[in-house]
Protein backbone atom coordinates (compact mmCIF):
# COMPACT_ATOMS: atom_id res chain seq x y z
CA UNK A 1 0.00 0.00 0.00
CA UNK A 2 1.83 3.79 -0.96
CA UNK A 3 1.18 6.39 0.95
CA UNK A 4 0.00 9.54 0.19
CA UNK A 5 2.25 12.76 1.27
CA UNK A 6 0.03 15.38 3.67
CA UNK A 7 -0.68 18.54 2.05
CA UNK A 8 2.07 20.99 1.41
CA UNK A 9 -0.36 23.98 1.99
CA UNK A 10 -2.59 23.10 4.73
CA UNK A 11 -0.66 20.14 6.28
CA UNK A 12 -3.70 18.23 5.62
CA UNK A 13 -3.53 14.04 5.62
CA UNK A 14 -6.98 13.02 3.80
CA UNK A 15 -4.73 13.73 0.82
CA UNK A 16 -5.63 11.17 -2.34
CA UNK A 17 -4.78 10.82 -5.71
CA UNK A 18 -6.52 12.26 -8.84
CA UNK A 19 -5.27 10.45 -12.32
CA UNK A 20 -1.17 11.90 -12.29
CA UNK A 21 -2.76 15.14 -9.64
CA UNK A 22 -2.27 14.44 -5.89
CA UNK A 23 -5.00 16.95 -4.39
CA UNK A 24 -6.00 17.66 -0.87
CA UNK A 25 -10.15 18.15 -0.13
CA UNK A 26 -10.02 20.22 2.71
CA UNK A 27 -7.79 23.20 0.67
CA UNK A 28 -8.86 21.96 -2.88
CA UNK A 29 -4.49 22.24 -3.74
CA UNK A 30 -3.64 20.33 -6.51
CA UNK A 31 0.04 19.11 -7.24
CA UNK A 32 2.11 16.96 -9.14
CA UNK A 33 3.77 14.24 -7.15
CA UNK A 34 7.40 14.72 -6.62
CA UNK A 35 7.29 18.32 -7.90
CA UNK A 36 8.33 21.09 -5.64
CA UNK A 37 5.75 22.62 -3.79
CA UNK A 38 6.38 26.52 -3.68
CA UNK A 39 7.41 28.08 -6.77
CA UNK A 40 10.63 29.54 -7.10
CA UNK A 41 10.87 33.38 -6.60
CA UNK A 42 11.04 34.28 -10.06
CA UNK A 43 8.17 32.10 -11.13
CA UNK A 44 4.44 34.18 -11.21
CA UNK A 45 1.73 32.35 -10.17
CA UNK A 46 -1.23 32.21 -12.73
CA UNK A 47 -4.69 31.46 -10.85
CA UNK A 48 -7.84 30.89 -13.11
CA UNK A 49 -11.40 32.67 -12.26
CA UNK A 50 -11.41 29.96 -9.42
CA UNK A 51 -8.13 30.66 -7.63
CA UNK A 52 -6.59 27.29 -8.83
CA UNK A 53 -2.93 27.58 -10.01
CA UNK A 54 -2.54 26.71 -13.72
CA UNK A 55 0.76 25.05 -15.18
CA UNK A 56 1.79 24.22 -18.26
CA UNK A 57 -0.05 21.89 -20.49
CA UNK A 58 -3.24 22.03 -18.51
CA UNK A 59 -6.81 22.05 -20.28
CA UNK A 60 -9.23 24.47 -18.78
CA UNK A 61 -12.83 25.66 -19.96
CA UNK A 62 -14.03 29.40 -21.36
CA UNK A 63 -16.38 30.53 -18.50
CA UNK A 64 -17.47 33.97 -20.58
CA UNK A 65 -18.34 34.43 -24.39
CA UNK A 66 -15.44 36.22 -25.10
CA UNK A 67 -14.96 38.80 -28.56
CA UNK A 68 -12.17 37.48 -31.32
CA UNK A 69 -10.70 41.15 -31.58
CA UNK A 70 -10.00 41.75 -34.93
CA UNK A 71 -13.22 39.48 -36.33
CA UNK A 72 -16.92 38.96 -35.94
CA UNK A 73 -16.88 35.52 -34.05
CA UNK A 74 -17.30 35.02 -30.61
CA UNK A 75 -15.58 32.34 -28.20
CA UNK A 76 -18.44 30.82 -26.73
CA UNK A 77 -18.92 29.94 -23.03
CA UNK A 78 -18.25 26.20 -22.48
CA UNK A 79 -15.09 25.83 -25.06
CA UNK A 80 -12.49 23.83 -24.18
CA UNK A 81 -8.96 24.43 -24.25
CA UNK A 82 -6.06 21.84 -24.19
CA UNK A 83 -2.59 22.15 -24.06
CA UNK A 84 -2.21 25.88 -22.74
CA UNK A 85 1.29 27.57 -22.07
CA UNK A 86 1.42 30.11 -19.63
CA UNK A 87 3.37 33.66 -20.69
CA UNK A 88 4.27 36.85 -19.29
CA UNK A 89 2.15 39.92 -20.39
CA UNK A 90 -1.80 41.24 -20.20
CA UNK A 91 -2.93 38.21 -21.53
CA UNK A 92 -1.11 35.08 -19.46
CA UNK A 93 -2.57 32.19 -21.68
CA UNK A 94 -1.20 31.25 -24.82
CA UNK A 95 -3.00 28.55 -27.03
CA UNK A 96 -4.58 26.56 -30.13
CA UNK A 97 -8.39 26.97 -29.86
CA UNK A 98 -10.33 24.64 -32.69
CA UNK A 99 -11.72 26.48 -35.40
CA UNK A 100 -10.43 29.65 -34.17
CA UNK A 101 -6.55 29.05 -34.23
CA UNK A 102 -3.84 30.87 -32.16
CA UNK A 103 -5.31 33.00 -29.54
CA UNK A 104 -3.97 34.44 -26.31
CA UNK A 105 -6.37 34.52 -23.14
CA UNK A 106 -6.64 36.12 -19.82
CA UNK A 107 -6.56 33.84 -16.60
CA UNK A 108 -9.56 35.40 -15.44
CA UNK A 109 -11.99 34.54 -18.22
CA UNK A 110 -10.66 30.37 -17.48
CA UNK A 111 -11.60 27.58 -14.98
CA UNK A 112 -8.97 24.57 -14.74
CA UNK A 113 -10.73 21.34 -15.76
Amino acid sequence: MSTVPNCPKCNSEYTYEDGSLLVCPECAYEWAPGSPTEPSEDQKIIKDANGNILSDGDSVTVIKDLKVKGSSSVLKIGTKVKNIRLVDGDHDIDCKIDGFGAMKLKSEFVKKI
